[in-house]
């Protein structure tokens, strides 16, 4: 069985190769992001200009004409017809204590803008501290704790929008 990927240039072309297309491919790399492509003896110069490797998309310039392309290759097409969002967002919404402890610091205030993996809080547990990070980007909708004090495992921390 021939192993398709699924290509999606500029959202609104789709097609299908397998790795018999890729490996037929007369491509010379000139660089580490620019090839030399030849395509029924028509000549084309490329070059990646960005790369997204966690979510399989890349920008490429063909003779000086950006495409914009994804990549699903044969598990990415089944979880998508199973109905499951490749690279979705993480829908956290609060943060709770992950066991019982004393809060030392909290470094963001009520309207925040955090980034994935900003500090939130200092939890001491066991005597040792422990950074409490953001497991996504988003706007801090309200602080349940204040410094000094000390709460229980699952015990509601922080509230995101």
């Amino acid at each position: 069985m021939k192993k398709p990927y699924q290509i999606t240039v500029n959202n609104t072309f789709d097609f299908k190769i397998d790795k018999k297309d890729i490996l037929n491919l007369d491509s010379l790399k000139i660089s580490d992001s620019e090839f030399h492509v030849l395509y029924n003896n028509i000549s084309y110069k490329t070059e990646i200009t960005k790369a997204n490797f966690q979510e399989k998309s890349y920008a490429v310039k063909v003779n000086n004409t950006v495409y914009h392309i994804s990549i699903l290759d044969e598990l990415d097409i089944l979880i998508k017809e199973m109905g499951f969002e490749i690279g979705s967002i993480k829908e956290v919404k609060e943060i709770k204590a992950p066991m019982p402890g004393l809060i030392l610091d909290i470094t963001v205030s009520v309207g925040s803008e955090v980034k994935e993996d900003d500090t939130l809080l200092i939890l001491e547990a066991m005597k040792m501290e422990n950074a409490l990070t953001s497991p996504r980007a988003g706007i801090i909708k309200s602080i349940s704790v204040a410094k000094g004090d000390t709460v229980d495992k699952n015990q509601l921390l922080i509230e995101f929008e």
